[in-house]
């Protein structure tokens, strides 16, 4: 088997299931970066390549919504040191501008160097002559050399999800220079915010004393890489078909007599991860509860931290962090019923998702450091008429198009607190022109776009090649 269109990802976009008599199944994964993709793989067929979730084991290839699904096994020492190791001890705190400490440890990148080379010649193999093959994210940026050197027939995408740090972070790594050799084997080089492409051309002209012309890389005198942003965006028309659907109106219902029907529903939905700020967020909350400035009496605080990496050590200490702040919090107040903080740490459907943010007046989502964020564009897709209020941090990706949220700065608590307020008691004029102009930026900016505008590049951008 072989395909004209290939993604490369770190995992498959499906996880296994279990029925009660043991039959195994296999149904579409809930993350962020499958959410974006999977209308793109639908839409267009091929061949996704990735782990399948489980150390130690083989899996044949296996056709899933019309497109095949092909996995690559890691063992269990290459998850806990390629995977839990350089992907998320050592690029994800480094990536995220060193909000926890990042480790480097020449044992994690011989791992990642072996795994990425592994899923080269996989997607090498499955990729027929002249076939678009598009990498994703940060657990592979030594795909798109490797692939090259295998395959220069094929025509080569990256797309990094997650913020691109600036230079004098990303001068720590040890193996800097292999991580931007690895990236400028892609023929198109993909960042979220115009502000990575910008540090990667920085450091490229810096380390590897490559010429450069308006964002394109010269490598050698048959390739050229081009680097740009192409801020992601989520299936809006889906979203909103969810939204309104009679089963979420009626989970959404099910949600408020669950709450006791209070007259405010703040939100936060997030994996439980350091970057994503729950510390600062669950606190500025906690205190305008205990000031007075929010009744606990008729507001209440949903928040769902999905769990995430949990042999980590540095999301563990975060769950018990999250876990005796809210305990604390809610041991303090006044009112006898439902708590203040209402905490889920457990994931939830889509549709469950969707019901959420339909009765959520403001929704807070204020990341230390973010790549984009998609529950920002999510809450604007679903949340009915225009009184929902947005509360974005600056430093997230989705500030930089969805300028009419109340943005924060997420390290300053008593701001963030002020806006908390501000975006539950604005006038009802201005909150629904802010809503007004986030519906039409989403409207406008979906998933399908952005797929077709980087792929259509892709087509036009890199090598002379040998047909």
């Amino acid at each position: 088997m072989t395909a004209e269109f290939v993604v490369v990802a770190n995992r498959l976009p499906v996880d296994r299931t279990t029925d009660e008599d043991g039959n195994e199944a296999w149904r579409t994964s809930p993350g962020g970066l499958v959410t974006a993709l999977e209308p793109v793989m639908r839409a267009r067929g091929g061949a996704w390549v990735g782990w399948h979730g489980a150390p130690d084991e083989e899996v044949a290839p296996f056709v899933h919504e019309g497109y095949e699904v092909v996995p690559v096994p890691l063992s269990g020492q290459e998850v806990a040191e390629f995977y839990e190791g350089f992907s998320n001890a050592t690029l994800w705190p480094l990536y995220h501008d060193t909000v926890a400490f990042p480790e480097f440890h020449r044992e994690w990148w011989d791992a990642y160097v072996q795994v990425n080379l592994r899923f080269a010649k996989r997607a090498a193999e499955i990729a027929s002559r002249g076939a678009t093959v598009w990498v994703q994210d940060y657990q592979l940026q030594l795909v798109p050399r490797m692939l090259r050197e295998l395959r220069p027939d094929l025509r080569i995408g990256f797309f990094l999800h997650i913020p691109f740090p600036p230079a004098e972070i990303f001068a720590q790594l040890p193996w800097r220079r292999e991580i931007l050799e690895g990236l400028l084997g892609a023929d198109l080089v993909g960042f979220q915010i115009q502000g990575g492409a910008t540090n990667f051309l920085r450091l490229v002209r810096s380390l590897l004393r490559l010429p450069i012309e308006q964002g394109v890389v010269r490598v050698d005198g048959s390739h050229s890489s081009l680097a740009r942003a192409y801020p992601i965006s989520i299936d809006t028309a889906g979203f909103q078909a969810l939204a309104e659907s009679p089963e979420t109106l009626d989970e959404a219902q099910r949600l408020l007599d669950d709450l006791g029907h209070p007259k405010h529903v703040f939100l936060g939905v997030d994996r439980l991860d350091y970057t994503k700020g729950l510390r600062q967020r669950i606190r500025a909350m906690g205190e305008l509860f205990a000031e007075g400035r929010l009744d606990p009496t008729d507001t209440v605080f949903l928040q769902v931290a999905t769990p995430s990496r949990e042999r980590v050590d540095e999301y563990r200490r975060l769950r018990d962090d999250i876990d005796l702040l809210v305990g604390r919090i809610n041991s303090q107040s006044p009112t006898a019923g439902r708590p203040p903080i209402v905490y889920l740490h457990r994931g939830f459907p889509r549709q469950t998702m969707a019901a959420m943010y339909r009765i959520a007046d403001v929704m807070l989502v204020t990341p230390l450091r973010d790549g984009m964020n998609l529950v920002a564009k999510e809450y604007v897709a679903c949340h009915p008429g225009l009184q929902g209020a947005l509360v974005l941090s600056e430093f997230a990706g989705a500030a930089k198009e969805l300028r009419q949220a109340y943005q924060v700065n997420p390290y300053d608590l008593n701001g963030m607190k002020d806006v908390f307020v501000q975006a539950l008691t604005d006038a009802p004029r201005e909150r629904a022109r802010r809503m007004r102009s986030l519906q039409r930026q989403v409207r406008t900016h979906t998933i399908d776009r952005w797929a077709t505008t980087f792929l259509e590049d892709l087509s036009h951008a890199g090598s002379d090649r040998n047909q």
